[in-house]
């Protein structure tokens, strides 16, 4: 059986991230959402508003499952049984640091296989801050992410009015 885990700080899932899950689910038999819980990051959104984001979006997934962490990616990895990272690329900008993480990995935990998805080609030009910013001045967000995340932003930036 193999586990893969698919890092990232969700803040908020977009469906640019669901469609390299879903795609990573039909390769793995585990793919493990895990929400990193100390990004270096000024987050919008908690890490339990995220985790249950991220629950929401995935719930006819059933192979797709979501933890936290907040130690090094790859000792979660291990804490995991898992034996690959799963990472999304939307452009070159991505590839390099993608890159450099991957390497910096292997050399932590040469027994741990990274696995980039590119991105399809409608989720190649947005990010989670690129719509946390739509969504912070008004925007419609809702061809970018699910309903759910939606009305959280609503609410979110609603509150900082």
């Amino acid at each position: 059986m193999t586990i893969a885990v698919y890092p990232g700080s969700f803040d908020p899932i977009t469906n640019g991230h669901l469609d390299i899950v879903t795609r990573a689910s039909r390769l793995f038999d585990t793919v493990i959402m895990a929400v990193f819980d100390r990004p270096n990051k000024n987050l919008l959104f908690s890490t339990s508003e995220r985790i249950a984001m991220v629950k929401e979006a995935i719930r006819d997934l059933p192979r797709v499952k979501v933890g936290t962490y907040s130690e090094l990616t790859v000792e979660y990895v291990r804490q995991a049984n898992a034996s690959v990272i799963v990472r999304g690329l939307r452009d070159p900008r991505d590839f390099d640091h993608e890159f450099q993480m991957a390497q910096i990995n292997n050399k932590l935990a040469p027994e741990i296989d990274v696995v980039l998805f590119m991105a399809g080609h409608q989720y190649t030009f947005f990010s989670s801050s690129t719509v946390r910013e739509i969504a912070s001045l008004g925007g419609d967000v809702s061809w970018l992410v699910p309903p759910h995340v939606v009305m959280a932003l609503q609410r979110a930036y609603r509150g900082r009015e």
